[in-house]
């Protein structure tokens, strides 16, 4: 594809996720391109990852600063490199209200569960104590409210009768290194008026302003079927 979409991707630690997302042109011609990973942690190993796929990188500390000014920065950078869309690959810092709101209906999140059951953090040892028959995870569009926005896609998986949070954690990452990519992909062409690509077929994308799709999961985990990725029109190139 020729006019990709500009992604940068934010992280603050070892960088699965955005590796997941880097990896993804050799199954499929995506139409995003990530031309800058971004991290509030300068040793973050994802950054090293990053300039291994020949990725620019920038980072730095938020140590002794306010959120708001750290996040102008982090803007200047981001428009610098004429960034068009932002991908939280484990960036575990929450945005200012004023950063989201400049880049409204431009940032994505995937998250570990599925939304909107157990935001915020411990989510897989929350979802066993429950009783839950199924974890699972969601990329969503980010929003004020802590993974609050609108649920884009979730793939649920099952919970085993031994599982503990770390070996709950472990299939749930795998199945976040299938499902951004793919979300990220999709999202990225409507944003450029396109139809969903086959890449999308399957994933369970939900509608703006309306409930999640699969909050309700099936018996079993595949991925959840649903509406389609709807984009306000004053984002559309």
């Amino acid at each position: 594809m020729a006019d990709r979409v500009r992604v940068a991707v934010l992280l603050s630690g070892r960088g699965s996720n955005m590796r997941a997302l880097a990896e993804y042109k050799r199954v499929a011609d995506p139409a995003y391109e990530i031309v800058l990973v971004g991290s509030n942690v300068p040793e973050a190993r994802g950054l090293v990852l990053a300039r291994r796929f020949g990725i620019k990188t920038w980072a730095l500390g938020h140590q002794g600063m306010e959120r708001a000014a750290f996040d102008r920065l982090v803007d200047e950078e981001l428009r610098r490199h004429d960034v068009e869309l932002i991908a939280l690959a484990g960036y575990m810092r929450l945005l200012s209200p004023e950063f989201i709101r400049k880049w409204e209906g431009r940032i994505l999140n995937i998250h570990p569960s599925l939304l909107p059951k157990y935001p915020g953090l411990d989510t897989h040892r929350r979802a066993l104590l429950e009783g839950e028959e199924f974890g699972g995870c969601s990329v969503h569009v980010v929003t004020e409210e802590l993974d609050a926005g609108p649920v884009l896609a979730q793939v649920p998986v099952k919970i085993r009768g031994r599982d503990t949070p770390e070996s709950l954690a472990e299939r749930v990452l795998e199945e976040e290194h299938k499902l951004y990519p793919a979300a990220l992909d999709v999202y990225s062409r409507a944003l450029r008026g396109e139809s969903p690509s086959p890449s999308g077929e399957g994933l369970g994308w939900g509608l703006p302003g309306k409930s999640a799709p699969g909050t309700q999961p099936p018996p079993r985990s595949p991925p959840l079927r649903g509406g389609e990725v709807v984009i306000p029109r004053s984002l559309r190139a």
